[in-house]
């Protein structure tokens, strides 16, 4: 069981050469391939939750070395969590059809299943990293993967996927200028090891200037507000299945990161370090974030950009989360990650499949489509309802989470503001709402469009009743996992 977190990465990694070589052969091969690889990694990913759950943290030393020389990697219930949500999500993107996920052709989807395995290994990389270095070389990989499979969208799709290379690579660069200063400080690179020496180093101002970089690096990779300029972009002309993987895994592992590094590494006292206010900022640009992402996208006349702006607003719970720093409030971004991942890909997915079935992009020309495909727009309604925070659906609970740690705290504002923010996001789901169900068929391609084929319509039912499932079983997985890894990071 030790070679269990290094195992997890092997059916990606290998899946992702296998696709690009048996693709050459035959080209729907790729994509079984694709869907085989991904599975094996959720069936490893829940048996490692399953496994930490019972036995506790699982350490891997790469070829032998021990750390802090040698590269670690850690599975823990965070790092099994999250590797579970992205296993899960690429499952199911894979199996998606190819024409409706990434705008191609059957047959022709051969480089884009290995560019997603590879994006995928790149994620499950980043969550078992026990290595600041080696958890950059992840973040490379899957984000060169991600600016090829943006560039699939077309022209507007190539030059959202430069601006978000330029700005991915800042936000990297970042991060290793960060990581150098922790290393010149402490002469390691390991995760716990660091963590060993940090407290002895508090008011050293390379130290915080370490933190102070990291965070920036890691806030545009999350792309948490205002340093969310590359994500409408890249979310909106990037084919449908890019736009979940991407919205629903891809901006979660700087998340990710940022929590592992943020309390792991430096500790809960770095948040509020004197002069360094970094959960102050956290908390109120994550809350300026989710009233900003709201309004625009209620502005909003295009289906993908909707989804894009409400992306913006939903990483701002969880940036508010991680901000305030108390078991609860890391509760609700840690519940959130999930549910978003959930609902978000849900979301991006009916919409690749209104694409596939007529073309159609602008709302306003959606008028009719819930007679006209009455299970898909059932099921998109049902991940809606989950968005707004209608509950038993999931993202009633973790929006729950994140208002009583803030009553808790006293801050009214925040409360004030997510509560809020359910009501402008149900103001853009009611405008889209009224053209799908209310309004009648104004145009033929309406008229003609009939609910998809079964891999599309069980993909899209399999989220919807995930929402509802999660929301019903929120007490298990927060009791079981996310509980005791928020009381042991914020300690």
């Amino acid at each position: 069981m030790t070679s269990l977190p290094i195992l997890m990465l092997l059916p990606l990694l290998f899946g992702a050469v296998l696709a690009l070589l048996a693709g050459l052969w035959r080209a729907a091969s790729a994509q079984i391939i694709a869907v085989v690889s991904t599975a094996i990694a959720l069936v490893m990913s829940v048996v490692g939750l399953v496994t930490v759950l019972d036995t506790g943290p699982i350490s891997h030393e790469l070829g032998g070395w021990p750390p802090p020389i040698g590269i670690e990697y850690i599975l823990d219930p965070l790092s099994a969590y999250l590797a579970i949500i992205i296993a899960l999500i690429g499952l199911l993107v894979t199996i998606y059809p190819v024409e409706a996920a990434f705008d191609l052709r059957p047959g022709r989807g051969t480089p884009v299943y290995s560019l997603v395995l590879l994006l995928l290994a790149g994620l499950m990389g980043v969550v078992l990293s026990g290595d600041l270095f080696h958890l950059f070389v992840f973040l490379e990989i899957y984000a060169i993967s991600t600016y090829a499979l943006v560039s699939l969208g077309g022209n507007r799709a190539v030059f959202a996927s430069f601006r978000y290379l330029l700005l991915g690579t800042l936000g990297s660069g970042l991060y290793l200028l960060g990581v150098g200063f922790v290393y010149f400080s402490t002469g390691t690179l390991n995760m716990a090891d660091v963590a060993s020496q940090l407290p002895d180093m508090a008011g050293s101002p390379t130290i915080l200037g370490s933190l102070a970089l990291i965070v920036i690096g890691m806030a545009l990779k999350m792309a948490l507000f205002p340093l969310h300029i590359w994500l409408p972009d890249a979310h909106s002309y990037s084919p449908p299945g890019v736009a979940a993987l991407l919205a629903a895994v891809q901006v979660k592992a700087g998340a990710y990161a940022l929590v592992r590094i943020l309390y792991d590494v430096y500790g809960p006292a770095y948040l509020g370090a004197e002069g360094l206010p970094v959960g102050v900022a956290l908390t109120w640009f994550g809350a300026a974030g989710i009233v900003v992402g709201s309004v625009l996208a209620i502005r909003q006349t295009n289906i993908k950009r909707l989804l894009a702006y409400s992306t913006v607003a939903q990483l701002g719970y969880i940036g508010v989360g991680i901000g305030l720093g108390t078991p609860l409030a890391l509760v609700g971004a840690l519940l959130h990650v999930l549910n978003h991942a959930v609902m978000k890909s849900g979301l991006f997915l009916v919409a690749g499949g209104i694409i596939q079935q007529t073309g159609l992009k602008s709302i306003p020309r959606f008028a009719g489509l819930g007679k006209r495909m009455p299970w898909t727009m059932a099921g998109f309604a049902f991940v809606a309802a989950s968005m707004v925070g209608i509950p038993p659906t999931a993202g009633f609970f973790s929006k729950f989470y994140l208002v009583w740690a803030s009553v808790d705290l006293g801050s009214w504002v925040l409360a004030v503001i997510i509560v809020g923010s359910s009501i402008l996001t149900l103001t853009y789901f009611v405008k889209l709402f009224e053209q799908i169900f209310v309004r009648s068929p104004e145009e033929d391609v309406v008229d003609r469009a009939t609910d998809p084929g079964a891999r599309i319509l069980g993909t899209v039912g399999v989220l919807a009743a995930l929402v509802v499932i999660i929301g019903v079983g929120n007490a298990v997985i927060v009791s079981r996992v996310l509980m005791p890894v928020a009381e042991r990071l914020v300690g």
